[in-house]
């Protein structure tokens, strides 16, 4: 560990907690990690919260471990995993890999009854027709998208702990799961700050972690390569595989309310918030800082 290094993470912090304070941000738990060092500040009780769609990128890192085991495969399609459903015209044909970079055409709008709104979230996506592969996002296409690796791993919260958050060191985080049991996938999953963070690392470090290869390093490296145009507004320009492209030269998960994990060079900012108005607002300006201090 450098002084360098050191002196850039806590001055990220620090810089970080006072564009907090100016904007008016309501910021929950914040943690800085750059090079090795790592830096926190908290705003409130440090309990864990639902990061939303923060979540998404946990799973994509799922269908990851999930290659790399052989099960499955990114153009495995829908018509090949549920053979016996009734699908809507085109949707047969949607694979994994349009399920995640939310690709798959199909609409169904979120609600937040969105988990009890059918008998079967699922089959009522997949019973949808698809438009082509236009951009669609949509928390129903990570919720179906974790069926179908059902299908394949078992219960996917289960996977997720044993083979994702138990090597990181997180235990026991609850994960909102749907009336028939399966995990909501699109958010739900509840992380303390720091274990979010962790999450960060791993990516950041291409699917290293204390000395051991978790992932491929390529899979991690497509959440922020393998974009896909999304016709929407600033910083919403692109997406890939959970990840948004920007602000600036970052890239970010990003969450409702404010659960940011941002991504620049060695540096990764983690954020929980109560805050959904002003968290465009607050990753511009982390996205600023980091490449103003770039190591």
């Amino acid at each position: 560990m450098t002084r360098a290094e050191t002196t850039r993470a806590t001055l990220l912090r620090d810089r970080i907690v006072q564009q907090v304070a100016e904007l008016g941000f309501d910021a929950h738990g914040l943690h800085v990690l750059a090079g090795d060092d790592e830096a926190g500040h908290r705003w409130t009780e440090d309990v864990r919260e639902d990061i939303h769609s923060a979540a998404k990128g946990v799973c994509v890192l799922a269908v990851g471990l999930a290659i790399d085991d052989g099960l499955i495969t990114m153009d495995t399609t829908l018509g090949a995993v549920f053979p016996e459903v009734d699908f809507g015209e085109g949707t047969a044909d949607v694979t994994l890999r349009h399920l995640l970079n939310m690709t798959s055409g199909v609409d169904l709008p979120w609600s937040p009854t969105l988990l009890s709104d059918w008998p079967d979230l699922a089959l009522e996506f997949l019973s949808r027709p698809s438009r082509g592969r236009v951009f669609q996002y949509s928390n129903a296409s990570t919720y179906t998208a974790m069926r179908a690796l059902e299908t394949r791993v078992g219960d996917v919260g289960d996977y997720i702990e044993q083979r994702l958050l138990t090597p990181l060191g997180i235990h026991d985080a609850p994960w909102e799961r749907c009336p028939r049991g399966f995990i909501a996938a699109g958010g739900g999953l509840h992380l303390r700050t720091t274990e979010l963070a962790r999450i960060g690392r791993l990516i950041r470090d291409r699917g290293r972690w204390g000395g051991e290869q978790l992932l491929s390093p390529e899979w991690i490296d497509a959440m922020h390569t393998e974009w896909v145009p999304s016709g929407t507004g600033d910083g919403y320009e692109r997406y890939a595989l959970a990840g948004w492209d920007g602000p600036g030269a970052a890239w970010r998960l990003h969450g409702a309310y404010g659960q940011l994990v941002i991504f620049a060079g060695d540096a990764v900012v983690t954020i929980t918030a109560e805050d959904h108005e002003g968290a465009d607002r607050i990753a511009a300006s982390v996205s600023s800082l980091l490449t103003d201090t770039a190591g």
